[in-house]
């Protein structure tokens, strides 16, 4: 045999080389690609999580407290509810009672139990200043049920912030959501794996 044919190649040799190359580097795509493709999804499971457990009820509960308080407030003439004056109480009594409470228990229900969904490392200021708020309004309504109107609004004000802040994150994980669902390779991958199962 000459030694020659050792550092030739012939080209039964070089297309069993170029054959193992191209086979090693459609491995190392596949596997980068499921990687990334398993990243995707794990990062739309935690925004659509977020976005049905926590910032979706959270922003509509909001919007619709909104709704209601601004309501209020143009059926009794007003643009912001203090003073609230004697003969707005009874009126003022039975919405905080009936939708303003009810509004904020839901909300205060979704903060407390899903904390672990909020988007920021720290718990934002202006969730904490929200149930401390809605605690007040609790000690309120145990007055007004003994009879004492003293006190007509939670000595906790409303954190004006709130409002904003969770309308921001729910359009910013809406968006987010978007992005991950809309992208071409997303949807091409998701097809692959619909039609292997």
């Amino acid at each position: 045999m000459d030694d020659s044919s050792f550092l030739m190649p012939s080209s039964g040799q070089t297309a069993v080389v170029f054959t193992i190359v191209l086979a090693f580097a459609g491995y190392l795509v596949t596997f980068m690609s499921s990687r990334m493709m398993a990243r995707r999804a794990d990062r739309l499971r935690l925004v659509n999580q977020r976005l049905n457990e926590f910032y979706g009820p959270l922003y509509v509960a909001t919007v619709a407290g909104n709704i209601a308080y601004k309501a209020l407030l143009s059926k009794q003439g007003k643009t912001q509810c203090h003073p609230i004056r004697d003969k707005d109480l009874p009126e003022w009594m039975l919405w905080m009672k009936s939708i303003f409470m009810p509004l904020n228990d839901v909300r205060e229900k979704i903060i407390i139990e899903n904390a672990h969904l909020i988007v920021e490392e720290e718990m934002p200021q202006c969730l904490l200043d929200f149930v401390t708020h809605v605690v007040g309004y609790k000690a309120l309504l145990l007055k007004w049920a003994e009879g004492d109107y003293t006190d007509r609004r939670s000595m906790i004000g409303w954190p004006p912030e709130f409002d904003i802040y969770v309308e921001r994150s729910y359009r910013a994980l809406k968006a987010e959501q978007t992005r991950l669902l809309h992208n071409a390779v997303w949807r091409w991958w998701r097809r692959i794996v619909r039609r292997s199962k």
